[in-house]
């Protein structure tokens, strides 16, 4: 049993891993498409905003087929520890 804690708690790690660079790359590209202020705040762009908000009240199955790719892309780097998790399960 602590064999497999153990491996569950690399599991986690691992995607967290992942999910940290995802975040950061994403981090990397919303400032780059913004202007740091005086104060240190960020503007963003309205129609970059309008976009992702839009985005965000979307359910995947309605967004276009270019946005969806880009979530597929996403899950890519996730799918090899999921399916290595998986078959040494």
């Amino acid at each position: 049993m602590a064999n497999g804690n153990a491996n569950r708690a690399a599991l986690i790690d691992a995607l967290a891993a992942i999910e940290h660079e995802r975040w950061a790359h994403w981090q990397r590209y919303l400032h780059s498409k913004g202007r740091i202020q005086d104060d240190g705040s960020l503007l963003l762009p309205a129609e970059l905003v309008e976009r992702w908000e839009k985005q965000i009240g979307t359910k995947f199955e309605n967004l276009s087929e270019d946005e969806k790719n880009s979530d597929r892309e996403q899950v890519l780097k996730y799918l090899p520890i999921v399916e290595k998790w998986v078959v040494s399960r």
